[in-house]
């Protein structure tokens, strides 16, 4: 069977399964900007937290290490989130793992932290990214937390063979309003295995 999301989901399954997770261009060993703000929102080790295509990214690892146990890791890739929980081991089960495309997903519960420094900047088209944002709102807990990291106006054109949307602090900003405030907007420089540079714009928001 083949749906709207089914290219989508073979690109990403081709794109894990031939490199390991440190030659991928995304590798952070520690995501220490992520890290940064989700602390910033002084959440308690019970508190809800999900990560948008985290794949087989380490924050995960991160935070369970610092206590966190109410987890929930959301990828298109199958081999993504198989890979992380080889990689946990006995902790994987720790970990709520969801397999979908972030814009059809319906969760059984609402979330104080939604993070995704991986998934909203291939959303190019104005329905993906309505989706997106209406999944989102409907997922965060009042008072909860938005951290979204993205490609700026500064940042690579393409990633992985895909082209991505760009931002600045004023298209951030407009996501989010009415229903968010803006806590912090910044950029952030990421540098690849290779050694390239990509340029980020990090916000975290606040459900009001």
């Amino acid at each position: 069977m083949t749906g709207p999301h089914t290219g989508k989901r073979a690109h990403w399954e081709s794109i894990y399964e031939e490199k390991p997770l440190e030659s991928h261009g995304w590798y952070q060993p520690v995501p220490l900007h992520s890290l940064h703000l989700i602390e910033q929102c002084g959440l308690q080790p019970e508190m809800s937290i999900i990560d948008i295509g985290g794949g087989d990214s380490l924050l995960v690892d991160h935070l369970l290490d610092k206590g966190f146990h109410n987890i929930t890791v959301l990828d298109i890739s199958a081999s993504a989130l198989e890979r992380a929980r080889i990689r946990l081991g006995e902790k994987a089960g720790l970990v709520d793992w969801v397999q979908c495309d972030v814009t059809t997903f319906s969760p059984s519960h609402k979330f104080h932290v939604w993070h995704d420094r991986a998934a909203f900047h291939f959303l190019l088209e104005p329905g993906d990214i309505q989706a997106y944002m209406q999944v989102l709102r409907s997922c965060i807990e009042p008072g909860g937390y938005v951290i979204l990291g993205t490609f700026s106006e500064m940042g690579p054109k393409t990633c992985s063979g895909l082209p991505i949307k760009q931002y600045n602090p004023r298209t951030m900003s407009a996501l989010f309003s009415p229903d968010f405030d803006v806590l912090d907007l910044e950029y952030a420089d990421h540098f690849t295995p290779s050694g390239s540079r990509q340029h980020y714009i990090f916000g975290r928001f606040r459900k009001k």
